[in-house]
C-alpha cells in the first residue's frame, strides 16, 4: 500500500497542526528521559570507563546524531504518526516495515513500562514504608500509568506542555547540583579527565554502549506527523536538537559526576540516588527532596511520552492494514487515538505491575525492560538506515560519502545490538533478547495473516455484492 505524500497526508481524525516546535522537541526529549542518565545511568558508565566516561558520552553522541541524519532524510520528505514504521514501509516495504513497526512498538511500551521502576525507586526514597512492600510498588507503577492515559487521551498540547516544563525544570536542577560552589565542591578543571589514559579506545568502548543507551527514543517526535506545525521542519528539527542538546547535557553530566565523586567513586556503587547524596555533600541537603520529586516526575514524563509514541505507531500501522481497525479510530471529541492509548497502558501496566507483585524492584523493572527496549529501538534504527541509504539511491542523491556514513552508521549500531545481547549472563538477563525475539515474530506473524485475511474478507464482500447488483438487473 503506497503512503500518502506530504502535501496530501490524511490527518486521521487527529488536530492537524497544533503542536508548536518546542512541543514537538518535548515529545523527544522526554522519551529519552534525560534525569534518568545522570541518576541511573551515568554511575554504570563511570564504573565502566572511569575518567573516560565523558569520552564515551561524545562517542555516544556522535552514533546517534549519525542515526538522526537518517531519520531526517525520510522527515523532511514525509509527516505521518507512523514514526519510523512509516519509513521503512515506504522504502522496504511490508517485511521489513513490521520488523521495525514492531521494533518500535515494544520499545515504546517496554521504556514506559521500564520508568515506572524509577518512579517507583524515587517514590519509595522520599516515603518509604508502605510503599517499600509489593503491594505499595504495584499502586505507583498503576498511578503512573493511568495518569499518563488520563493525558495521552484527553489532550496531546496538554500532555507535551507538560512535559516540556517538566523535562526543563528536571534539567536545571540538576545542572544547579553540579554547579553549586558548597562545602568546597565546585565544578572545575578535571586533570585526571583529560590525562593520556583517558583517552584510550579500551576505558571509551567500556561505557560506549551503555551511553549509547541514553539516546534511544530521541526519534519519537516523528509520530506526531500529523499534529506538528510545519512538520517537514519542525520533527526534523526536534530530532536533531533533542540529540545535540541530550549529547551536551550527558557529556556535561558525565564529566560533573565522575569530578564531584572523583576519589568515592564507592558511593556511585552502592548508591540509588547519587544527585541527592551530592547535593547533601555540598551542603543543599534541602535540595535532595525537590530532586528526588523532580527526576520521579520526569520518568513520568518519559511514560506519557513514550505512551504517546507507540499509540500513535498503532494507529498508524492499524491503518496500513496490519492490526484491528479499531486501533484507527480517534475520539470525536479529544481527537487523539483513545483506544490505541488504552492499548498501550495496559500493556505497559500488565508486566510491570506482575513483576512488582513478585517482588522485582525499580531496578530490576529499570534494567530488565530498559533492555528489551533498547532491543526495539536499535533494531528500528538498523532498519532505518538501510532505507534512507537506498532512498538517496533511488533518489539519484547517493554519494560514496554517503554511502561510507550510512556504513558506520549500521556498523555501530550492530556492535551496540551485539554487546547488549547477555545470551550468556546469570539469571533473567539471558532470557531478555529471546523474549523481544519472540513478540516481534509474533507481531509480524500477525500482521501478515491479519492483512492477508482483510483483505480476503474484503475481496469476498466485493464479490457477495458485484454478485446481489448483477441478478437485481
Amino acid at each position: 500500500m503506497a503512503l500518502p505524500t506530504p502535501t496530501e497526508t490524511p490527518q486521521y481524525g487527529l488536530k492537524p497542526a497544533i503542536l508548536t516546535q518546542w512541543e514537538t522537541l518535548a515529545q523527544s526529549l522526554s522519551s529519552i528521559a534525560p534525569t534518568a542518565s545522570p541518576a541511573m545511568i551515568i554511575p554504570l558508565v563511570i564504573a565502566g570507563s572511569g575518567p573516560s566516561s565523558w569520552l564515551s558520552y561524545l562517542f555516544a553522541t556522535a552514533g546517534a546524531l549519525l542515526v538522526a541524519i537518517h531519520v531526517n532524510v525520510f522527515a523532511k520528505d514525509s509527516a505521518s504518526p507512523g514514526s519510523l514504521y512509516a519509513f521503512v514501509h515506504e522504502e522496504l516495504g511490508l517485511w521489513p516495515g513490521l520488523i521495525a513497526g514492531w521494533g518500535l512498538i515494544v520499545a515504546y511500551i517496554c521504556t514506559a513500562q521500564a520508568v515506572t521502576g524509577g518512579v517507583m525507586e524515587y517514590t519509595q526514597g522520599l516515603f518509604g514504608g508502605f510503599m517499600l512492600r509489593p503491594l505499595g510498588g504495584f499502586l505507583v507503577v498503576a498511578t503512573t500509568i493511568t495518569l499518563a492515559v488520563a493525558l495521552a487521551y484527553r489532550n496531546v498540547e496538554l500532555s507535551t506542555r507538560f512535559m516540556l516544563w517538566i523535562e526543563a525544570a528536571s534539567i536545571a536542577l540538576i545542572v544547579l547540583v553540579f554547579v553549586y560552589p558548597g562545602h568546597g565542591q565546585s565544578l572545575a578543571y578535571s586533570a585526571g579527565q583529560f590525562a593520556p589514559g583517558a583517552f584510550s579506545l579500551s576505558p571509551i568502548r567500556a561505557g560506549l554502549i551503555l551511553a549509547t543507551f541514553s539516546f534511544v527514543g530521541f526519534e519519537s517526535a516523528t509520530a506526531l506527523g500529523a499534529e506538528a506545525k510545519n512538520p517537514l521542519v519542525t520533527i526534523p528539527r526536534a530530532v536533531l536538537g533533542t540529540t545535540i542538546l541530550s549529547g551536551f547535557f550527558f557529556v556535561f553530566c558525565a564529566y560533573a559526576e565522575f569530578s564531584a565523586f572523583s576519589g568515592r567513586l564507592n558511593l556511585l556503587d552502592v548508591n540509588s540516588a547519587p544527585l541527592q547524596t551530592l547535593a547533601q555533600m555540598k551542603g543543599i541537603s534541602w535540595l535532595a527532596p525537590v530532586l528526588s520529586i523532580g527526576a520521579g516526575v520526569s520518568f513520568f514524563a518519559c511514560a506519557l511520552a513514550c505512551i504517546t509514541a507507540s499509540a500513535r505507531t498503532a494507529l498508524f500501522v492499524s491503518a496500513q492494514g496490519s492490526l484491528p481497525q479499531s486501533l484507527r479510530r480517534a475520539h470525536a471529541v479529544n481527537r487523539t487515538p483513545h483506544i490505541a492509548v488504552v492499548a498501550s497502558g495496559i500493556a505497559s501496566l500488565a508486566v510491570p505491575g506482575y513483576l512488582v507483585l513478585r517482588r522485582a524492584t525499580g531496578f530490576d523493572l529499570y534494567n530488565w525492560l530498559g533492555t528489551i527496549a533498547t532491543f526495539g529501538f536499535v533494531v528500528a534504527y538498523l532498519f532505518v538506515v538501510f532505507a534512507a541509504a537506498l532512498r538517496l539511491k533511488r533518489k539519484g542523491k547517493s554519494t560514496p560519502w554517503n554511502i561510507a556514513v550510512a556504513a558506520i552508521t549500521i556498523l555501530f549500531l550492530a556492535w551496540a545490538l551485539e554487546g547488549s545481547l547477555n545470551l550468556g549472563a546469570p539469571g533473567p538477563e539471558k532470557w531478555l533478547a529471546p523474549i523481544f525475539a519472540l513478540i516481534v515474530l509474533s507481531g509480524v506473524l500477525f500482521g501478515v495473516w491479519f492483512r492477508k485475511t482483510q483483505s480476503a474478507l474484503h475481496n469476498h464482500a466485493l464479490a457477495s455484492t458485484q454478485v446481489i447488483e448483477r441478478s437485481k438487473s
